[in-house]
């Protein structure tokens, strides 16, 4: 038994992660392929059976499991969004809420024939819009700020609302249906607000004063917080069924919203723990399924999803968004942000569990249905939410844009030639006198360090993609490399090579540790100054089938270091020590050219930039 419950739980790990990585290979929601990998391990080769791997660990491990994601989602929220967009998240969160429970009601009962009480529970777990499948999401279209924003909220904070809204209604249930419903009801919504509310700032204040005092190392701040989280979960929960889902968000918000405790590594270690969390939670809950659960997918069930998709939504958006600053476009874009995710699998999982054990036999129609309405909303949103975004005009343009750490003289030399293409340039530095200098060259700027805790909240990043550190400072640039490979990837962010008195030992901890090398592994800070001192400067040279790549690398040889590419379809790539890039005719080569450069050359469009006479040493 020990040794299936091992190959279990490796196989579940195994699948999770290997749908994460192919959601990321082939740009296809991970959601979708998570529950495709379960399905299959599951009902379709019975492979995996996840209550006779868990028993009843099983529950348990969801409800904590949900508690650590939506704790997650918190940390999300800024009160700086919520400023903008407050007013139209309260209508979602009240009126969408009761619009999208009443008509969904509605439909199960008329369409899907499941019983009024059976109905009213469903519509319940049906407000839940899944932070699990949106947020990706949200990652992938990259819409406007004020639509993304919006759809963030409402997907976060639905989910305890939704939960207490399921609860209300299971506990109606089972104390004899809703001709014996009293004042219960409402006691039931006040106490989870109570207890939710109480809870969550007990935990966060617990959070911050142990983070702001120091009086936790830094290896055990991570455990720690896991701790506190799952514990006022579990004590809000023991006291008032389910107000726990509401406690660790209100937590979470609290923490993402103070200023004085560091809780980035917090963040960072939440979100790893997640993706593991996630991938787990939708492989054993889809691996639950059974066979005889396709048999739900009938024409009732088809016309149900064309009403929730077509109707449900927009009308609860139409009265939720009334007199809101959101234009027709946003509003038509958070219409078709509805996917439900890993919060309405797992209500909908206990409480048929539950109902069943009442004597409910209609209880088990719940979880098919909650996975049909979850596999096609993920399925159509997933699938359409890029391309609706682009015709509404929501989406924003691809981030072509480059961000310079480092201000002084070629840098902004360099930020000028890539603005030249039209791509957005920003300029960061601490030294007050280069930004001034960038600030009077036209160039945008951010001024202060770049590796303080609040630099990322206070940088506008919108268009950029690409990070270039060019401080004369290794350690600098290497942190920084670090720091943005976090929001951009390892393979967009580069950095000088360090400067030639590193060591063999320091020059592997700079590639390994920070980002990819720039031009080439001799040309650091202190070379490129040189070589501009001696009368170097930028110029820009066209690729034609004429004059290829190959005769600029012979006519120039070591008279240049080609810095960028800006290809014909206007993206711009530096050349970097790992894989430099193959410029071809229609490209333009950024790059620095000596002074005593042969100067014929076959195309006559090729222009100079000299360096200021005083460059930084």
């Amino acid at each position: 038994m020990s040794e299936y419950i091992a190959v279990g739980l490796a196989s579940v790990l195994a699948l999770g992660i290997s749908a994460q990585w192919l959601a990321w290979r082939t740009k296809l929601p991970a959601i979708l392929l998570l529950l495709g990998f379960g399905i299959i391990a599951g009902p379709v080769t019975g492979l995996l059976d996840p209550d006779k791997l868990m028993g009843d660990l099983l529950s348990p491990f969801v409800s904590i499991s949900v508690a650590i994601i939506l704790f997650e989602g918190g940390l999300s929220l800024k009160m700086s969004e919520f400023r903008k967009i407050g007013g139209t998240v309260i209508k979602l969160i009240t009126i969408g809420v009761i619009v999208t429970w009443t008509l969904a009601s509605l439909a199960a009962l008329y369409i899907l024939d499941l019983g009024l009480e059976l109905s009213v529970l469903f519509g319940a777990i049906l407000i839940v819009t899944g932070p699990t499948v949106i947020v990706p999401l949200l990652r992938q279209v990259r819409p406007t700020e004020t639509a993304g924003s919006v759809v963030k909220w409402e997907g976060i904070v639905n989910d305890p609302i939704g939960a207490m809204m399921a609860v209300l209604v299971f506990e109606v249930i089972i104390s004899g249906g809703f001709s014996n419903m009293d004042g219960h009801a409402g006691l039931v919504i006040i106490q989870t607000l109570a207890y939710g509310t109480f809870f969550g700032a007990i935990g966060a204040g617990i959070m911050y004063f142990t983070l702001k005092k120091h009086w936790i190392p830094d290896y055990l701040q991570n455990p720690v917080t896991l701790m506190i989280v799952v514990g006022v979960f579990v004590i809000s929960n023991h006291l008032q069924h389910e107000s726990g889902l509401l406690t660790v968000t209100v937590m979470g918000i609290i923490l993402a919203n103070q200023k004085s405790a560091r809780i980035k590594h917090i963040i960072e270690f939440k979100e790893n723990l997640q993706v593991l969390l996630i991938s787990a939670l939708f492989i054993l809950l889809a691996s639950r399924l059974e066979v005889s659960a396709l048999e739900f997918f009938n024409w009732g069930a088809a016309l149900f999803l064309v009403v929730l998709i077509l109707v449900i939504r927009p009308a609860a958006i139409f009265f939720s968004t009334l007199g809101s600053n959101l234009n027709w476009r946003e509003k038509a874009f958070v219409a078709w942000m509805a996917p439900r995710g890993i919060v309405a699998a797992a209500i909908s999982a206990v409480f048929a569990l539950r109902l069943e054990q009442e004597g409910y036999a209609d209880a088990e129609q719940l979880v098919p249905y909650t996975f049909i309405v979850i596999i096609a909303t993920v399925t159509i949103y997933g699938l359409s939410a890029s391309p609706v975004a682009k015709l509404l005009g929501v989406a924003k343009a691809a981030p072509k844009g480059v961000v310079i750490v480092g201000a002084h003289n070629w840098a902004r030399m360099i930020a000028h030639a890539i603005k030249e293409f039209g791509f957005k340039v920003l300029v960061a530095d601490s030294n007050w006198e280069n930004i001034t200098k960038a600030r009077k060259s036209g160039l945008d700027t951010y001024y202060g360090n770049i590796l303080s805790e609040y630099a990322m909240d206070e940088i506008d990043l919108d268009g950029i993609g690409k990070t270039l550190a060019l401080t004369p400072n290794d350690e600098v640039n290497s942190l920084t490399a670090i720091q943005f490979a976090e929001i951009f990837g390892n393979s967009s962010v580069f950095q000088l090579p360090p400067l030639s008195t590193a060591s063999k030992k320091e020059l592997e901890s700079n590639d390994s540790l920070g980002g990819r090398t720039l031009f080439s592994k001799e040309m650091n800070f202190d070379k490129i100054s040189e070589f501009l001192r001696s009368g170097a400067g930028i110029r820009k040279t066209p690729i034609t089938p004429e004059f290829s790549f190959e005769n600029y690398e012979k006519k120039y040889g070591d008279k240049a270091l080609p810095l960028f590419v800006v290809s014909s379809s206007n993206t711009i790539e530096p050349f970097s020590l790992d894989n430099p890039p193959s410029p071809q005719a229609g490209d333009t080569i950024i790059g620095l050219v000596s002074e005593d450069a042969d100067s014929k050359n076959p195309s006559d469009n090729e222009t100079d930039q000299k360096p200021d006479p005083k460059l930084p040493h």
